[in-house]
């Protein structure tokens, strides 16, 4: 269910390396929690990141969740199409729905994520409500 080539987080993002640059969203377990997402707010091009320091917020009719950065470095790209279309999260979670790239500070930071198994694992045991 959960795509074998991204790393995930207890807090239920996801980031996808390639070379120094990650890719970071929310995973289909995060989105079908919060229910009908209505807006995203994310930091700017240039902006830094801090890994397990929150980076933005995704609000659904539910509730407003902060989404936490897995890797420390600055941001090269934002999705722009969740500003018009936030429902994309619901639909796409780990596909055209990425919330930002992120340049790596040090890859090394991605050694501490869950393989797409163990998090398989964690959200079954419940984790993380």
């Amino acid at each position: 269910m959960y795509p074998q080539e991204l790393l995930y987080t207890r807090e239920h993002e996801w980031i996808r390396v390639d070379e120094l640059t990650g890719t970071i969203g929310i995973t289909d377990h995060a989105q079908k929690e919060l229910g009908d997402i209505v807006f995203v707010e994310l930091p700017k091009v240039g902006d830094q990141v801090v890994a397990r320091e929150s980076f933005g917020t995704v609000e659904s009719v539910k509730a407003v969740s902060d989404v936490y950065s897995p890797v420390t470095g600055e941001v090269v790209a934002v999705n722009k199409k969740l500003q018009e279309s936030p429902e994309l999260l619901n639909a796409d979670p780990h596909g055209e729905a990425w919330l930002i790239k992120v340049r790596l500070r040090d890859r090394k930071e991605t050694e501490g994520l869950m393989t797409a198994e163990q998090y398989e694992a964690y959200v079954r045991e419940g984790a993380g409500h």
